[in-house]
């Protein structure tokens, strides 16, 4: 198993269960009995799910005599942003080069409409 802090955190954020479980932390802290109420899952399974999370760092449960809050840790979660904030550009390149030959086309298609009018009134 690779043990790269940013694979270990795409790998964690792979699964809608534990996407699920970090959105409602974002909310504030909870208990392991509040993070399964949602799903159909007993607490050993979100049990798995909260130790994957802890794993790649993006939780952090303390205990608190019976209580055992779990707490969203959000220095991973950029990390992972980060990383994917990189390729933005690409992105913002691709989309710019999009639209430019959309406006390409549509100028194209302006100037046939002018064209077509104007030899339209030309026959008049």
């Amino acid at each position: 198993m690779t043990s790269d802090p940013l694979s270990v955190t795409f790998a964690a954020l792979a699964d809608p269960t534990r996407r699920a479980i970090l959105a409602r932390l974002a909310e504030g802290q909870a208990s392991v009995t509040e993070l399964a109420k949602p799903f159909d899952l007993s607490l050993p399974g979100i049990s798995k799910h909260l130790k994957v999370l802890q794993r790649a760092g993006l939780i952090t449960q303390s205990r608190n005599a019976q209580w055992r809050p779990c707490r969203l840790e959000g220095g991973r979660l950029k990390e992972a942003s980060d990383w994917v904030g990189e390729y933005r550009r690409f992105w913002d390149e691709s989309f710019q080069r999009l639209d430019d030959v959309l406006q390409d086309l549509i100028q194209e298609e302006k100037n046939r409409h002018d064209d077509a009018g104007r030899k339209d009134d030309a026959q008049d």
